[in-house]
């Protein structure tokens, strides 16, 4: 239940920097992308919060104080809001990549899920997001 409620804001904030990509980027591949995560993460928000709610469990984390790794600062944020082109491109994938990068480490919380669902689901972000990370590194490369 902690993992899912960790996941979901984490999840929204990747779609949040993902629709800034629509009007800071000129980039095809880089928009291609961005729209990519933006739709794999709002479907798995509604599948998580599902889940959560099936469990009878809020989707409020609470205090608990656990780290998101990978989450842009409100500063990080507004700078990338703020750029355009080229230097939007590098800051998004660069902190694309720091946020799938977190996402993975955060997988390992589930690691001895005993539901079959969640734990097939976070194989799947590993998965997908170590792919996509892959691509960004090759993509920053050509900048």
């Amino acid at each position: 239940i902690m993992f899912l409620q960790m996941m979901i804001p984490h999840h929204q904030q990747a779609i949040d920097m993902s629709e800034l990509a629509a009007t800071n980027s000129q980039n095809p591949e880089l928009l291609a992308l961005a729209k990519e995560i933006a739709a794999a993460q709002g479907s798995e928000i509604v599948m998580m919060k599902n889940w959560l709610a099936k469990a009878g469990a809020s989707e409020e984390m609470g205090h608990m104080g656990h780290d998101m790794g990978g989450m842009l600062s409100d500063e990080d944020l507004k700078k990338l809001q703020s750029s355009t082109g080229k230097e939007f491109d590098q800051l998004w994938l660069q902190g694309m990549t720091g946020h799938h990068d977190g996402a993975i480490d955060m997988v390992d919380m589930i690691k001895n899920a005993k539901n079959a669902e969640v734990k097939a689901f976070g194989l799947r972000v590993i998965a997908d997001q170590s792919a996509q990370i892959e691509q960004m590194k090759k993509m920053l490369a050509q900048l």
